[in-house]
């Protein structure tokens, strides 16, 4: 199949060239844009409590007052609040209210601190569109606004809340995203430099994956609205580093393969077709595995994987067509010219080092498995300090933003837990109207909860149905602690609701509970069902029952690795209180189906060496000179360019670009490069079992050197005889 691939887009270039260029043109210009939702609430399903609460509180108080933007007044020189300063404030309130700004229902005085020292505006917003970019853009203007009212007093205004978190993510985010594709951008142009010293060939993939990229992100927006997915500004700066990291590894194995060829005295065009003949089925079953991967996270729980599997498997698909299209059509149709004005093209390197390597494996594959496989051990010895962190919105932004002065100042100046009570909402099940004698005591037994600071009944619907109790923590609300104490809130608020009643308990520190549980839903229903399919490419791929089990007990270990450095990195030495909520999960997705990419590119190699006669421990020496290189530059490259993630400057980017181009170097320089290949070296050919895909085929070594439409792993024992007796190749 990939053979007649190669022949279709070599013979005609052009037309594969042209076909891609009108899909960009027609999919660019009618793809709907993409959306964008930062309210942690809507990643959540309908059933869980957290959300049926605010469904509840929808219907039972739709006029109650939840603000989505605080401003926040201060002295500017840090001292108490005078007369003059509350009357400022009070004008600024007055007059912010009546220049009636888009999405703004309600301007209200909040409650002064303690101390003295501070004061609030609260601002409601419309509740249907929270998390929506217009009330970023209503926010924008409430900034604006409430500090040219403050000019001319002598206080200092900040302005917080949901909606200017929402905000400054947003602009966080097109920061981190410029930054991160430059960053993308000068990695891989001067690492294919380096490599091929090609002008010409470092520049032609990132022109070409940035056509792909607008393809993929035109088809990605049409899948989201199609499906009606929820999207976050995240997932852009993510797939910036997917399609041009991924892609340009999928070049790399091309290319590496077609200077091969051609050193073996292929005519030009015929060495790509067999270029694609020969690593086209490493490349199909590697995107494979990246592919469903991906798409097993739309068996996840939380909106957010939810859209980020199929947009990242819709990524790597394109990607994928292209490296097996796009790419060959172009290289073909520049020739050998591609690698002016290097001349290094035409001799195979001696790859001194990459063979000394090989030699090691193939003399101790033991001691190599056993020293490669304890660096992953004790690495993974750091996940059994892992905690995880909730806040999303801190999370994705640098604590310097606006909005996150203002959350950190809030919880010094108020109760931790003010500026995000908890509700608890108690409900008639009859239909008849709440027994308003119990409600002290109701409340008494909230506020006895170890960890609440004050509950108090504050409001009831006007049939006297539900009521409203307020439930203010001692903790900020996505901390371990807040999220502890309200599930001890939520057992004392069903168990001890009176008779005929039920209680549902809301808050961001309940939504952050339902996220925790629908995590671990994930940890128990991705991850097995993601290695579960992965496993079954594999088997397809090597014909093997036994390959696939080693391989991902490697990617196991690999991932146990890099959770553990990162947890060391992070929580011990950077103090962070946790990771990200969805680290593990996005980690195990790249790191085990990236890292199974590099995995399939050595096994299939070092199948391809036994096959040409060659014992277990010498296939996986020559495999390893003959794939290091490739699996090194590819690995480096993919690393370099997650690397790029950590200058977004905000927790989430910082942390995954760590872990996942971590990951990957343990998956390209420990794990396919030693523990892989030394491992399949010891087991021998039981390790193709019950197949024997590794067995030489004397006769057809032999024979038919020159017919190019046969078995192209046979025709690679051929080609390789009639070119270079000796079995050397580049």
């Amino acid at each position: 199949m990939f053979r007649s691939i190669g022949n279709a887009v070599v013979r005609h270039p052009v037309w594969t060239i042209l076909a891609w260029l009108i899909a960009a043109v027609a999919i660019v210009a009618t793809a709907p844009s993409l959306p964008s939702n930062s309210d942690e609430s809507s990643f959540l399903p309908k059933s869980y409590e957290s959300i049926k609460a605010a469904d509840l509180q929808e219907r039972a108080f739709p006029s109650a007052f939840t603000p989505s933007a605080i401003a926040l007044y201060q002295r500017t020189d840090g001292g108490k609040l005078t007369a003059a300063d509350k009357k400022d404030i009070a004008r600024i309130t007055s007059d912010l209210g009546k220049k009636h700004i888009d999405q703004v229902q309600k301007v209200v005085p909040g409650l002064p601190s303690k101390d003295g020292r501070y004061d609030l505006t609260l601002v409601q917003m419309d509740s249907k569109n929270a998390g929506q970019p217009k009330q970023a853009d209503a926010a924008k203007v409430l900034r604006e606004d409430v500090k040219e009212l403050a000019k001319g007093t002598h206080l200092d205004v900040k302005l917080g809340g949901s909606a200017a978190q929402a905000l400054d993510q947003q602009d966080s985010s097109k920061r981190g995203q410029a930054l991160i594709g430059i960053g993308t951008f000068v990695i891989i142009l001067v690492t294919l430099l380096i490599i091929f010293r090609a002008p010409i060939l470092a520049l032609l993939p990132l022109v070409l994956i940035g056509l792909v990229s607008a393809i993929a992100n035109g088809l990605i927006a049409y899948a989201t609205k199609l499906f009606d997915l929820q999207a976050n500004s995240s997932i852009s700066s993510i797939l910036i580093v997917v399609l041009f990291g991924v892609g340009t590894d999928y070049f790399l194995f091309l290319m590496f393969r077609y200077r091969e060829r051609l050193r073996a005295g292929d005519e030009p065009k015929q060495a790509m077709v067999n270029a694609v003949a020969r690593v086209g089925e490493a490349i199909a079953s590697a995107a494979g595995a990246v592919i469903i991967a991906f798409f097993a996270l739309v068996l996840s729980t939380l909106g957010f994987l939810k859209q980020m599997g199929p947009a990242l498997a819709i990524a790597v698909a394109a990607t994928l067509v292209a490296g097996l299209t796009l790419i060959p059509a172009v290289v073909s149709l520049i020739g050998p010219k591609v690698f002016w004005p290097s001349k290094s093209w035409q001799q195979e390197p001696a790859n001194a080092r990459f063979a000394a390597l090989g030699r090691g494996v193939q003399r101790r594959p033991a001691l190599t498995a056993v020293v490669s496989g304890l660096v992953m051990v004790a690495l993974s010895l750091g996940t059994l300090g892992y905690k995880a962190t909730f806040d999303l919105a801190s999370g994705s932004m640098p604590k310097t933003k606006e909005s996150m002065v203002v959350q950190d100042e809030m919880q010094k100046a108020y109760s931790a837990g003010a500026a995000a009570p908890t509700d608890v909402y108690l409900s008639s099940t009859g239909g008849k109207p709440l027994d308003k004698a119990g409600f002290d005591a109701y409340a008494k037994k909230l506020g006895a909860v170890d960890g609440v600071a004050t509950a108090r009944m504050t409001q009831l619907n006007k049939e006297g149905t539900t009521a409203d109790f307020t439930v203010t923590l001692k903790y900020e609300a996505s901390t371990d602690k807040a999220i502890d104490t309200v599930g001890e809130v939520r057992d004392v608020a069903h168990s001890d609701a009176p008779e005929g009643t039920e209680a549902l308990v809301g808050g961001m520190s309940s939504i952050y509970k339902d996220i925790n549980t629908a995590v671990n839903h994930d940890y128990r229903t991705v991850f097995p069902v993601a290695a579960l399919l992965i496993m079954v490419i594999l088997g397809l791929l090597l014909r093997s029952v036994v390959a696939p089990w080693y391989l991902m007990a490697s990617v196991g270990l690999g991932f146990g690795a890099t959770l553990g450095a990162t947890v060391w990195i992070f929580q011990e030495g950077q103090g962070h209180s946790g990771l990200m909520f969805m680290l593990p999960v996005i980690m195990y997705l790249f790191v085990v189906a990236i890292g199974t990419d590099y995995n399939i590119l050595m096994i299939a190699r070092l199948r391809e060496e036994a096959r040409e006669g060659r014992d277990p421990r010498e296939a996986a020496g020559m495999a390893l000179r003959h794939a290091g290189p490739t699996v090194a530059a590819a690995g480096f490259i993919l690393a370099a360019t997650f690397a790029t993630m950590m200058l977004a400057g905000n927790a989430l980017l910082t942390e995954m670009g760590f872990a996942v181009s971590f990951g990957i170097a343990v998956a390209a320089f420990v794990m396919s490069m030693f523990f892989t290949p030394s491992l399949t070296a010891l087991i021998g050919h039981a390790a193709w079992w019950p197949g024997h895909g590794d067995r030489a085929v004397e006769a057809e070594v032999v024979a038919g050197a020159g017919s190019f439409d046969a078995d192209p792993v046979h025709d690679h024992g051929r080609d390789a005889v009639a070119h270079d007796p000796s079995g050397r190749r580049g």
